[in-house]
């Protein structure tokens, strides 16, 4: 008799204990991530070229800010700040100038630089004409 309970609890639990699994029954909804080569032309050229817009406004400000603050770039050695400046300055621009050429993946990604550059692209143009 002990046998028989032990199986009878052992079938009575194993539907429940696979329903009770840490994997989720469906992996989502579909078509949450597309992938890039779904996006249409028109959408992928504006996407590019209003990020490069702002990454270039961005690049314009980090030079302006970082450029020394005597005259010329020949007394950057006579102060130390004006050489870290200049020094972090150099590496900001590199690191936004590699992050240029990395476009995104995903449509969604497009989609999301095509919606902040029609804000964003102006807006820091705007702070670049302002600053310089």
């Amino acid at each position: 008799m002990t046998e028989r309970f032990s199986i009878t609890v052992q079938e009575q639990f194993a539907g429940k204990l696979e329903a009770m699994s840490a994997e989720p029954q469906q992996p989502g909804p579909p078509g949450v991530e597309t992938a890039a080569s779904t996006v249409p032309m028109g959408l992928r050229i504006l996407a590019i070229f209003l990020r490069t817009v702002f990454i270039g406004a961005l690049v314009a400000v980090t030079i302006r800010v970082s450029s020394p603050q005597s005259e010329t770039f020949r007394s950057v050695y006579e102060t130390p700040g004006d050489l870290i400046r200049v020094a972090l300055g150099f590496a900001v621009c590199l690191w936004i100038v590699i992050h240029l050429f990395m476009l995104p993946t995903t449509a969604e990604g497009y989609r999301t630089w095509v919606y902040l550059g029609l804000v964003l692209a102006p807006l820091a143009w705007a702070v670049v004409i302002i600053i310089w």
